[in-house]
Parts: C-alpha cells; sequence; structure tokens
C-alpha cells in the first residue's frame, strides 16, 4: 500500500475555507470591565504558541514528505492556527495596551525552538506523530473549551469557543489520517498509549513555561526594548507553576472527562468501559492534585 497516493479519510474533516476569520468577532463588544488578570496572562502565552503553527507545519511537511494530501491540508491546518494566536494576541493588546504581541513572540521564538531540520518523527513513525498530533489537539481543544466556560468577556468568550470548535476539528483529522497510517504501521493499543502518555508528560516541557515568561515579562512595553525582560529572569520551574495555577484551574471534570476519552479514542482503547470510567477518575484528581501543588509553590515562592 502506498500512503502517499491514498486519499485520505480526512479529505472531508478540514474545510478549505476557515470555519470563522478575525471580521467575524465581535470586537465592538469588547467590554475592559471584565477581563480578569490571571485569565489575561494564560493568553497571552497562549497567543504566541498558537501563532507559531508555521514552524510545526514545516516539521510535518518534513515527517510526511511524500504524502501530498496531507501535506495540503497540513497547511491550512497552519492558517488556521496562526489565527488563533493573531485573534488571541489582538485581544490581549486590546485588554492590555501596554503588550507588544509582535515583540513577545520574537522573544519566545528566539529562546525555544523545535527541530526544523528533522526527517523523521521523534515519536518512532508517522502514526506515532499523528497520535501525538491527537493529543496535542485534545488538550487545545479541552482547554479552550475550559476556557470559554469560566470567562466573562464576551469577546474572549466568542474567540475560545470558536479556537476550541477549530481544535476538535483538528483532532478529527488527525486522527482520520492515524487510521490510514495504522493499516501498515500497525502499533498496538499500549504501544499507542505509551505514545500518548509521553506526549502528555511533555506539556510541562519549556514551551508552555517560556510563553508564558515571554508574554508576561518580555516587551510588556511597546517603548521597551525587544530583548528587555524588565530584569525577571527565567525559571522554568516557577514559571510551570505559575502557568499550571491560572491555566488548568479552570478545568472542571467533565472537561477532563472529554479529554480522557479523546486520549484513549486515539490510542485504540475502549472510551466507554470500566477502563475509560477510572481514568477519568484519575486524571481529575490528578489534575487537582497538581493543581494543589502548584497552588502551593506559587505561594511559597511569593
Amino acid at each position: 500500500m502506498n500512503l502517499a497516493n491514498t486519499t485520505p479519510a480526512s479529505r472531508e474533516a478540514l474545510k478549505a475555507k476557515k470555519n470563522w476569520s478575525l471580521g467575524d468577532v465581535p470586537w465592538e463588544q469588547f467590554d475592559a470591565s471584565r477581563v480578569c488578570p490571571e485569565i489575561l496572562k494564560v493568553v497571552k502565552a497562549a497567543a504566541l504558541v498558537e501563532y507559531n503553527a508555521h514552524d510545526y507545519a514545516t516539521y510535518l511537511s518534513n515527517i510526511f514528505a511524500g504524502d501530498d494530501e496531507f501535506l495540503k491540508e497540513i497547511q491550512q491546518w497552519a492558517i488556521e492556527e496562526i489565527q488563533h494566536g493573531e485573534a488571541l494576541g489582538r485581544w490581549a493588546e486590546m485588554a492590555d495596551p501596554t503588550f507588544n504581541f509582535e515583540a513577545s513572540f520574537k522573544n519566545f521564538t528566539a529562546g525555544y525552538k523545535i527541530d526544523l531540520s528533522a526527517k523523521e518523527s521523534i515519536r518512532g513513525s508517522r502514526s506515532g506523530e499523528l497520535i501525538s498530533r491527537c493529543i496535542v489537539e485534545t488538550g487545545t481543544s479541552s482547554y479552550y473549551t475550559a476556557l470559554a466556560d469560566a470567562v466573562n468577556e464576551p469577546v474572549l468568550k466568542y474567540i475560545c469557543q470558536s479556537i476550541a470548535g477549530d481544535e476538535l476539528r483538528h483532532y478529527k483529522f488527525f486522527y482520520n489520517n492515524l487510521k490510514r497510517y495504522l493499516e501498515v504501521e500497525k502499533l498496538s493499543p499500549m504501544q499507542r498509549l505509551k505514545i500518548g502518555l509521553s506526549r502528555i508528560h511533555e506539556t510541562e516541557d519549556d514551551e508552555l513555561s517560556f510563553a508564558y515568561y515571554s508574554a508576561n515579562h518580555t516587551s510588556l512595553s511597546k517603548n521597551r526594548a525587544a530583548n528587555d525582560n524588565g530584569g525577571v529572569v527565567y525559571n522554568r520551574q516557577q514559571f510551570t507553576e505559575e502557568y499550571t495555577v491560572r491555566a488548568y484551574s479552570k478545568y472542571r471534570a467533565h472537561h477532563m472527562d472529554r479529554v480522557v476519552s479523546m486520549v484513549l479514542k486515539a490510542c485504540g482503547i475502549d472510551t466507554q468501559g470500566f477502563v475509560a470510567k477510572a481514568a477519568a477518575k484519575l486524571a481529575w484528581f490528578s489534575l487537582a492534585s497538581r493543581i494543589r501543588k502548584a497552588r502551593k509553590a506559587t505561594k511559597l515562592a511569593a
């Protein structure tokens, strides 16, 4: 079977035209009195990560060289992800006029880079890479859903709801391609689960932590030099804890139930049985415990 010549099951999953645009956002409804300073901090970080999708598209294009249909759709995926960053960045600049989105992004990408020369997936196979992408889209879909449920500012709520819908559609895109590749690479559920858990563990790597730092402690003023961090030194552990408290505290049990279901589906494990129910309870307990530890650590640091 020549995967490069097959028609992806995902052809219908990702539309050629974006479902929404920046012009659709009701910017005129922005209400500064409803901006939560704590949520603003994580929105700034999210804007930088989303806007960096071009690099991930380059990486994926290298990994899936020869699969022309996938490559075409991954470019559309990147366009939509970049729009997420643009929308969040524009909102953050409205909420905080001292925030410089472009300067903060330059600082972020100067300090955090992915390997754009890689020709093979760090997950060991194309199927492994697609499992990893499913995990990422699971996290973003659930995160923006939780954030939309938590915010009171109408423009941010609209943006988060729109992004959450995109991310769910992106999950389906990667999942449909995963099924196609598994016909050849045939990873077992346990192999798939190992990859999935490994990617989940990586949520505490430098990407989110450094994005949070870059968004909140560098280029805080449009009059400040692009590389000026205001005297705040990057400390991965500190900013991971701060991000954890402010971002993951917006999750509720039903959000985690959805996370577990999507992860198990990507790993080929029954999403309705005893294992799924037990995993959902364990995930919620683990997240709550992680937030408590992070909250304690940030208080001690303060």
